[in-house]
């Protein structure tokens, strides 16, 4: 028991470089809320309900971490930070990582329907901040979903899932980035330097933009006028960097 506490403390390590020591490991409220669900798990396995809930609400209290007494966890879970929900058939394989704010929901929870309603994670799964897994679907073994992506179809293996909010684009992983990067989707163009001003370029980029949609305004009232239709007053447009 001692040795499998110590190699699943150096798997969590081995995926997160802020600790210095195992002991600060076991502070983790990821680590917490595991170890409570092994035993609200063992509870619930044995239909003592009560006790299996008292101790998941317990649990929650503790760590922020919702995790249902009826879900299956497989071996070196790593949930990042925590704010995390995991549903009653929710099955989730070995070395599996998820970031804050993530959900293991359940689909149609109003028609009191028991059954498999939640997805299951696959080995080496990699789910990314704030995203929400809905349904009885399967992510594949190596898949990646990126944050903030609402994932309601299977996810295949290797796979890597990015969205924001409602959408969501599925694409090969190598086509992808090599580097998964949980916490957010990365831009190309940033609109700021690495001090936090706006870049020239880009202020220049939108000038352009405004004196394009000033020409095309001004067409417009052209043809309009030699057309005898009236046009209302509006008020001028203005760059922000104008002074």
């Amino acid at each position: 028991m001692f040795e499998s506490l110590i190699s699943y403390l150096d798997s969590l390590r081995a995926r997160d470089p802020a600790p210095r020591s195992r002991w600060e490991i076991l502070l983790y409220p990821g680590v917490l809320a595991l170890g409570l669900h092994r035993v609200a798990h063992w509870l619930f396995d044995a239909k003592l309900y009560f006790l299996a809930r008292f101790v998941n609400h317990f649990s929650r209290l503790l760590t922020a971490i919702d995790i249902h007494p009826g879900a299956t966890i497989g071996k070196n879970l790593f949930i990042d930070h925590g704010f995390t929900v995991i549903g009653e058939t929710a099955e989730i394989g070995d070395n599996v990582t998820i970031y804050q704010c993530v959900t293991l929901g359940g689909t149609n929870p109003t028609n009191g329907k028991g059954g498999k309603r939640h997805p299951t994670l696959c080995d080496n799964v990699i789910i990314g901040s704030g995203a929400q897994i809905i349904g009885p679907i399967v992510v594949g073994e190596r898949a990646r979903v990126g944050a903030n992506a609402v994932v309601t179809d299977d996810v295949p293996p290797g796979a890597t899932m990015i969205g924001l909010k409602a959408r969501s684009t599925l694409v090969p992983a190598e086509e992808w980035i090599k580097e998964f990067i949980p916490y957010g989707t990365p831009c190309d163009d940033p609109p700021c330097d690495d001090e936090g001003r706006p870049r020239r370029d880009c202020v220049e980029k939108l000038e352009a933009e405004i004196a394009t949609l000033r020409d095309e305004m001004a067409a417009m009232k052209a043809m309009l006028a030699d057309q005898g239709t009236p046009i209302a007053a509006e008020l001028p447009l203005k760059s922000g960097t104008a002074d």
